[in-house]
């Protein structure tokens, strides 16, 4: 008979010196991106919990936003491995993976084939403006973000460790432009969306990028450390009644289901999978050590919701036309199933 391992019902003492040490760099990690980026402290705590979770995000917004900015000053701050990928049309799947060249071995005189590594064996990979290349090239990405290795001709290589991919993509401007297929759209667990600075944050970017002004990066975790954290993130208890929430959240997107509510059977045309309720009780466990707790509650299901499931949830024609979009979808969801206050403890 298979062996079912059980959720731990609380977390060791070793566990909770690594949330505390944790709970520290936090802070750093906040003040030291404050020296670099103005605002946007939402996004940031979404990009922590992605990486904490072992996973990939996708950044979406209008050009401007230091969205690149913002990724390679947290590689600096992990104190990672970092490559920026530029995605263009006429981007070949061997220029992010890497190729196999004939060189001559100068002992034996026989020529033999080298693997030269891509730009995509780093700790943390900036794919730029990823819906800018046909599909061919997007795919290559898939096996490394699901395996975390590249596999060329009979070789399979083994990607560092710590490995994630953040992608960044502009929603405005579609022409020449090629949308990400469903299944890799899948692949990222949060799909994070990048909003305009305030009146105040902006007077501040513009003071700060127009002066002499520039900011010393200090590391605060190390590649180690992250993976450690990781690890710690899968051993964070979560009671049966928040994984019953996040499931029901999930499967209510769907609108053949029972418990589907009457605006997603008429406004959803194509629900969210499995890995919807998987990635809502992670992000959940993620977010509660970054808050100094050690178990997960519905609350922080109910706050990692949107950027989990808002490129899960496909609406209809008719919801496109009244101007509904997944983001109202998911709110209302996340309205409908309001949990007791009892159970948001």
């Amino acid at each position: 008979m298979a062996q079912t391992t059980l959720e731990p019902t609380e977390l060791g003492t070793s566990d909770k010196a690594v949330i505390e040490e944790l709970r520290n760099a936090y802070a750093a990690m906040r003040d030291q991106l404050d020296l670099v980026i103005v605002g946007q402290h939402e996004v940031v705590d979404q990009l922590l919990i992605a990486i904490f979770c072992r996973s990939h995000a996708l950044l979406v917004g209008v050009p401007g936003l230091a969205k690149t900015l913002l990724v390679s000053t947290l590689s600096q701050v992990l104190d990672l491995g970092f490559k920026r990928i530029q995605f263009t049309p006429d981007l070949m799947p061997a220029d992010i993976t890497g190729t196999e060249v004939l060189e001559e071995d100068i002992g034996t005189g026989k020529r033999v084939f080298k693997f030269v590594k891509g730009p995509v064996f780093a700790n943390m990979i900036l794919a730029d403006e990823i819906n800018r290349t046909p599909p061919k090239t997007q795919a290559a990405l898939l096996e490394a973000m699901q395996e975390h290795h590249v596999t060329i001709g009979e070789e399979t290589y083994p990607l560092p460790e710590p490995f994630f991919v953040l992608a960044t993509q502009n929603p405005i401007e579609q022409e020449g432009t090629y949308p990400l297929p469903e299944a890799q759209l899948d692949r990222f667990m949060f799909n994070i969306k990048v909003d305009y600075p305030t009146a105040a944050e902006e007077e501040a970017i513009i003071k700060r990028v127009t002066g002499t002004y520039k900011a010393k990066i200090e590391k605060q975790l190390t590649g180690e450390a992250v993976i450690r954290l990781q690890q710690v993130v899968r051993r964070v208890p979560v009671a049966d009644h928040v994984v019953a929430y996040a499931a029901q959240i999930a499967r209510a997107s769907r609108p053949k289901e029972a418990e589907a509510p009457d605006f997603v059977r008429e406004m959803v045309a194509w629900g969210a999978g499995p890995r919807a309720g998987i990635y809502l009780v992670l992000a959940a466990k993620a977010r509660a050590i970054l808050q100094g707790r050690y178990h997960a509650t519905t609350g922080d299901v109910r706050a990692v919701a949107l950027p989990v499931l808002r490129h899960r949830v496909l609406t209809t024609f008719n919801a496109e036309a009244a101007g509904i979009t997944s983001d109202d979808i998911v709110t209302r969801l996340v309205e409908h199933f309001a949990p007791s206050a009892e159970l948001e403890l």
